[in-house]
C-alpha cells in the first residue's frame, strides 16, 4: 500500500452535526480511524461544515495542505442499515433542509457547466467486498442523495477530473450511531464498526486498481 516515495498520503473528512443533532457519526469514525490509521498511510483527518460551498472551500484547502495520494469523505445517511460506498455524484444541489447556515440551494448546480455526473475514483465493489470481509456490513450505493454529502463529492470528482487526474477519491456514507436512535429503534452502527470498515475501505482502495466485476447493482 505504501508508494516509491514512503507511505501513502490519505485524507479522510467528517462532518460537523447537523438537522438538530448534537454529533455526526462520519466524524465520530473518522477520528477512531486516525487513532490507527491502516499500515502503510500517512492520514491527515478534516472536519468539514454542513454549509453548501464552505464545505468544498474546506476540502480544498485540506487536499492543497496536505497533498494526498487518495480522498475519502465520509458523511451520515441516517437510516441506512450499512456503510454505503457511492458509486455516482451529480451536479445538483437540492436541499430538503437548511444547511447550518441556513442556505437552502433548490435545483442548483454543485459547478455551473459541469457533467451531470461523474462516477467516484474508487473500485467500489472491491471496497465493499473489503469492508464485508473486515466483518462490517456494507453495499454499494447509487445515490448520495443531493444535500451537502453529494456537493462535496461531486466537488471533489471536478476537481479530479479537471485539476489533480492523479488524485483517487470518494464517498462513503455511515448509519446513525447507536445513541442517535436508541428511543426510534433505527438502523443504527458502532462508530468503532464504522472505523474498521473505513480501514478496509482504504486498504481495498490503495491496493486495487481494477475493481471486481461482481452484482453490486439495485433494482430501484
Amino acid at each position: 500500500m505504501s508508494t516509491p516515495d514512503g507511505p501513502a498520503r490519505v485524507l479522510v473528512t467528517g462532518f460537523e452535526p447537523f438537522g438538530g443533532e448534537r454529533t455526526n457519526p462520519s466524524w465520530e469514525a473518522v477520528r477512531l480511524l486516525d487513532a490507527a490509521p491502516p499500515p502503510g498511510t500517512r492520514l491527515v483527518t478534516a472536519r468539514l461544515s454542513c454549509v453548501f460551498g464552505t464545505a468544498l472551500a474546506e476540502r480544498r484547502e485540506a487536499i492543497v495542505r496536505s497533498d494526498p495520494d487518495l480522498v475519502l469523505c465520509v458523511g451520515q445517511a441516517g437510516g441506512r442499515p450499512d456503510l454505503t460506498v457511492e458509486r455516482v455524484a451529480v451536479n445538483v444541489d437540492d436541499a430538503r433542509i437548511p444547511d447550518n447556515a441556513g442556505r437552502q440551494p433548490l435545483d442548483e448546480p454543485v459547478v455551473a457547466g459541469g457533467p451531470a455526473a461523474y462516477f467516484a475514483a474508487l473500485p467500489v465493489k472491491a471496497c465493499v467486498a473489503a469492508a464485508r470481509a473486515a466483518g462490517v456490513p456494507a453495499s454499494v450505493s447509487q445515490t448520495a442523495g443531493t444535500f451537502v454529502c453529494n456537493h462535496v463529492f461531486y466537488g471533489l470528482s471536478h476537481l479530479i477530473a479537471t485539476e489533480r487526474p492523479a488524485l483517487r477519491g470518494g464517498f462513503v456514507h455511515v448509519p446513525y450511531a447507536p445513541h442517535q436512535v436508541a428511543a426510534v429503534g433505527a438502523p443504527s452502527m458502532a462508530p468503532r464498526d464504522m472505523a474498521t470498515g473505513l480501514a478496509a475501505i482504504l486498504t481495498a482502495a490503495l491496493g486495487t486498481t481494477t475493481d471486481l466485476h461482481t452484482v453490486e447493482g439495485a433494482t430501484h
